[in-house]
This record gives structure tokens, sequence and C-alpha cells, in this order.
């Protein structure tokens, strides 16, 4: 008997695997790994057919292709080796606190940048807005929402923007990552009584060193979905973005490269570029324009 499944869980080369009828702790059989490779096989939230053979075991027969795929890269003894931290996340959930701590922009530009790359949808959490002004939280976050990113504001004291940001993950794979501090595990179990306990006891695992066992789990919501927690985010490299791509994954500068005096336009310095343009008319946000010029520059600045 053949079943469909859903990694939601791996350790140790071994994968746990949500069925229809159970849940299957499965291995991967040696023929799928003859040959060289240059990325993980399987990961957590590939879709796969898996056949039980004892009581809550099995193996994986088939490895569906993915949609797409959050993953960074690793050099090996043998060259790069591409890690793949979570597969087919519907949408990558950065969560910010609007104070205490103060929001470092600069590392949210980044995380964007990799999910353009990535083809990962993205939504914006500005947590603790009780903290802040609704004047001070726009003025923080509204260049986001203004150039088609989706936002919300939350606040677990005032129970603001729960109930909009539990609609958004239902029915989808999250994959959530924000700085220490943001109150990424008190918006989750205000969602979900325990979740953010269950997320932080499993990244602690994770994080405590190259020598520990590294977990990757997905965690289910009651109303359908799953949380992915990404701890280790902030080390991701812009492996794969050369210089010159990089204004692709601005949007609102990408939709301005066509109006560039010259093709090849860095927008630091050459004449009649529109980008810059922009900055000076106020249509493209400067902080979001000194963003991309560091990036450019292969600096990355997460101080604000």
């Amino acid at each position: 008997m053949t079943l469909a499944g859903l990694i939601i869980r791996s350790q140790s080369g071994f994968y746990t695997v949500q069925t229809a009828q159970e849940i299957l702790v499965c291995h991967l059989p040696g023929r799928f790994k003859q040959g060289p490779r240059q990325a993980d096989l399987v990961a957590v939230g590939d879709r796969v057919l898996v056949e039980p053979d004892t009581p809550g075991k099995g193996q994986i027969v088939q490895i569906e292709p993915r949609a797409r795929q959050l993953s960074r890269l690793d050099p090996t003894p043998h060259g790069l080796y591409e890690q793949i931290i979570v597969a087919n996340p519907d949408q990558a959930v950065f969560v910010y606190a609007c104070a205490a701590p103060a929001p470092h922009l600069g590392m949210l530009d980044r995380f964007l940048v990799i999910a353009e790359r990535q083809a990962i949808p993205a939504l914006i959490v500005a947590n603790k807005a009780d903290l802040v002004s609704p004047a001070q939280a726009e003025e923080l976050f509204g260049a986001y929402q203004a150039i088609g990113y989706p936002l919300i504001y939350v606040s677990v004291r005032q129970n603001l923007g729960l109930a909009a940001l539990s609609q958004r993950l239902v029915g989808k794979i999250s994959v959530l990552a924000g700085p220490s501090g943001a109150g990424k595990s008190s918006l989750l179990n205000a969602i979900q009584p325990g979740l953010g306990l269950a997320v932080r006891a499993v990244s602690r695992v994770t994080g405590k060193g190259q020598h520990t066992t590294v977990v990757r789990q997905l965690f289910p919501l009651v109303d359908g979905g799953y949380i992915a927690d990404t701890p280790g985010l902030k080390a991701l490299a812009l492996w794969d973005i050369a210089p010159e791509e990089l204004d692709a994954y601005f949007p609102e500068i990408r939709d301005r490269v066509a109006n560039c005096a010259f093709s090849d336009c860095t927008h630091i310095h050459e004449p009649g570029c529109a980008v810059r343009r922009a900055v000076d008319e106020g249509r493209i946000a400067a902080r979001r324009y000194h963003s991309y010029v560091r990036m450019r520059f292969g600096k990355v600045d997460e101080s604000n």
C-alpha cells in the first residue's frame, strides 16, 4: 500500500511523514542516494509517497517535485552544497517588534531580498504595536506596505491583529523568522496555546552548536497549516545573487529600471537614473535605497 504524505520532521536521516491515515517514521532507501549530490534529496515540507512496513514505520518511495524551497549554500570539502531548510513554503512571515527592541530594518530588507530571490511570498508582522503610536508604527513599516508587501500590526497585549494573522496562516506552510526579542514565541502562544513553547524547545536544541543534531520540524496549526521556525536564517548569505541582479529583488527599484538611461545602470552614480530620481522625489523610501546600496557593495548593515 502506497500513501501520500508530507514530511513534518527530519532528524538524523529519519523523516516523520504525516499521511491521511497515520504518522510514519520513514527512511530514504539507498537507491535515492547513489551518485554525487549538490543538494539535499529530501527535506521538511516535501510531499512524498511512502510504503508502510512495520507498525509506525515505512520507507519513502517517491519524492514529488518542489514548487519552491528556502535553502542556503554551505561550503563542503568537495565544493558547495545546497541545504534545503524548508521545502514548498507558501509564505515567509517576518516578525519584527515596533520597539523593545527597536527594529533592525536593514536585516528585514535582506530577508525580503532572500524571499524575492527564492520566490517565497512575504508577510511582515509589526509586533508590539502597543509600545508606539500608530504614526510611529507607520513611519517604521509603512514603506513596505506602500510597495506591496502585506503588513499586519499586532499586539498580544491589546489583542490587536491576532485574528488577521491567524487567518493568513490557515492552510499554509509558513516559514517564521525574525530577530531575538521580537516576541515570536508570545505571538505564537497567543495564536495557539503552547505553540510558541513547542517551537522554542526545538529551536534551542538545534541552535546549541555545530555538533548538535539538527532537527527541522513543521508545527501543525489547529485550523490547518503548519509553522516552520527557522533559527539561523540570519546567517543566510545572498549567495546566488550577482550584484547586477540585486535591483530585481527590490520591487520599487525593479519597476523603474527600464526607465534608466543606461541598461547596466547601478543606480549609484550614473546620469539619467530613474531610481535615484524617484528617491529624490520621495517615491522610493531613502532608507530602502540605502539598504540596496549597502547590499550592492557587499555590506550588510543590521543596525537600522
